[in-house]
């Protein structure tokens, strides 16, 4: 059996996720409701859960507050919420589970599904990286946590030279000369990284402009990186990438 505690400050999720629990994850034991994250800190102590589903928007304390009054997080997470684009762009900056409320079955049998399949070590790094990017930590300090073939990669931000789509993957280039697949799309990655320096220049291309040694005239023309890589600039985009080199 799973142990988990469910922490919501309003009554209708909590009964509504207690039932969808019940009814669609058996191995699911649920041992606690708390309507507060204070109530919360107490039954994470005293029943030591596998996992927590933990509402992010709560009055007094929220979730991300919560995790950091713990001294140790050795249990699962899966957050639930209902639209904050900020709270869910941070939550998916790290690679963790979210719910986005009202809950779909599908999605939480899913959710329920990956629970233990994460060292404990790397959920604390993915914690780390939530926490860091909710807090005023300067973006080149920032690191990302992107979901491969084996588990996750955890980059920071601004050693990532660029992205190149491959359908439903993305091949990410590290300054190291490392290539990592990634198991999201092009357009997931240039969502996470937007107001991070890096520039969609073609349809399959995503660059760190910090990393570009020149532009090529030409009907698109093409950027040569630090890489030495050169990346086709689509004609579409030419104009964009122009006015923000200064050209």
């Amino acid at each position: 059996m799973i142990k988990a505690i469910l922490i919501d400050d309003e009554t209708h999720c909590r009964e509504t996720l207690s039932i969808q629990l019940e009814e669609y994850c058996p191995q699911v034991k649920l041992l606690a409701q708390c309507s507060s994250a204070r109530e919360g800190l107490q039954a994470i102590a005293h029943h030591q859960p596998d996992v927590i589903f933990l509402d992010v928007e709560m009055p007094l304390m929220n979730g991300f507050e919560m995790l950091g009054q713990l001294p140790s997080i050795d249990f699962e997470l899966i957050f639930t919420t209902g639209y904050d684009a900020y709270a869910i762009k941070a939550i998916r900056f790290s690679a963790l589970d979210y719910l986005l409320k009202p809950i779909d079955k599908d999605e939480l049998i899913k959710a329920v599904g990956k629970v233990s399949s994460r060292y404990p070590s790397q959920l604390s790094q993915q914690l780390d990286i939530l926490l860091e990017k909710l807090s005023s930590k300067p973006v080149a300090l920032q690191k990302i946590a992107l979901p491969t073939l084996e588990g996750y990669e955890l980059l920071p931000i601004v050693t990532i030279i660029r992205c190149e789509s491959d359908s439903n993957y993305t091949y990410v280039y590290h300054k190291n000369g490392k290539k990592i697949i990634v198991s999201r799309s092009l357009k997931e990655i240039e969502e996470l990284l937007e107001g991070h320096g890096f520039l969609r220049i073609h349809h399959s291309h995503l660059i760190n402009l910090n990393e570009i040694i020149r532009y090529v005239r030409g009907e698109g023309g093409y950027v040569v990186m630090s890489d030495n890589s050169s990346v086709n600039v689509s004609r579409s985009r030419k104009e964009i990438l122009l006015k923000v080199l200064g050209g």
